[in-house]
């Protein structure tokens, strides 16, 4: 299936078209937002940052398309709830909820403070919790929709002094597979985004050590990916069923890896790593 072709399907599927997206305004969640703007769906947009958001609805509005903006943060479960609840009200419903707001937090296990754990926590496994409180019981009560939960290939890969960051992320991949299971026979499909390195914001907020940060930056800037290209192939594969969305291509292989020999890939990401770090913090001329 073409990637162009991903929200024709989602269209099909549901032709209420009706989306509502966190973290929607910059990066990933705004570029899916782009997509489903131009199918002639209305979206939902939500962010912590107003200025983001309403940059993001003045490119959507003035390609014609229909948006509703939702200020706030996803750690809070009663603006989440009441955003999605208003959505649902002035859209006339609900088809596809996308947990997608996130941040990073590089550092090892014990050297991670209390507080930026607290933090990624809040935010990256949370926040996904109460996006799906909020929209599940609609899509239940319709019969049909789609949660799609961004989390990513960290949440396989976990690779070291990415604790928090890991942590969280295969966190998500995890609830997003029990969802899976108590939304089966009900209509309603739950996926689970694994992405790799693209070029994002999410180094803007990272709480970080300079050279992980540095060494972060480099890989992103290295990948040949953005976030259109991820957003097409992302919603590709949501419509085509999916619950486990690994991309770019070449990590479908580390996702195999890790499931068939966890034990030798542990090993050898660790042996990567230790290459990689002093490629990115290169001494002093």
């Amino acid at each position: 299936m073409s990637e162009t072709q991903a929200v024709t399907i989602l269209s099909r599927r549901f032709p209420g078209k009706r989306a509502f997206i966190t973290g929607a305004g910059s990066g990933l969640g705004r570029a899916i937002a782009t997509e489903f703007a131009a199918g002639g769906w209305q979206v939902g947009l939500f962010d912590l940052s107003a200025p983001r958001l309403a940059e993001a609805e003045a490119a959507l509005q003035g390609a014609g398309a229909v948006t509703f903006t939702y200020a706030g943060d996803v750690a809070n479960e009663a603006v989440v709830a009441s955003s999605v609840a208003d959505f649902v009200q002035r859209a006339g419903g609900l088809d596809v909820m996308i947990n997608n707001a996130g941040v990073a937090v590089a550092g090892p296990v014990e050297g991670t403070p209390p507080a930026d754990w607290r933090w990624i926590t809040d935010i990256n496994l949370f926040g996904m919790v109460w996006g799906c409180q909020a929209a599940v019981p609609h899509l239940r009560a319709a019969g049909s929709g789609l949660v799609l939960n961004v989390a990513s290939s960290a949440g396989f890969a976990a690779a070291p002094q990415m604790s928090a960051y890991n942590a969280t992320k295969a966190a998500v991949i995890s609830l997003t597979e029990t969802l899976a299971a108590e939304l089966e026979g009900s209509g309603v499909q739950a996926s689970v985004a694994m992405p790799g390195f693209f070029s994002t914001h999410l180094l803007s907020t990272m709480r970080a050590p300079p050279e992980q940060r540095a060494m972060a930056r480099r890989i992103m800037e290295s990948s040949g990916e953005d976030a259109t290209s991820a957003a097409r192939a992302i919603l590709g594969a949501a419509a085509d069923g999916k619950l486990h969305i690994v991309w770019p291509g070449k990590y479908r292989l580390a996702w195999q890896l890790k499931r068939l020999f966890p034990g030798w890939f542990v090993r050898r990401v660790a042996k990567l790593r230790d290459r990689k770090l002093p490629e990115a913090n290169p001494p002093p001329a």
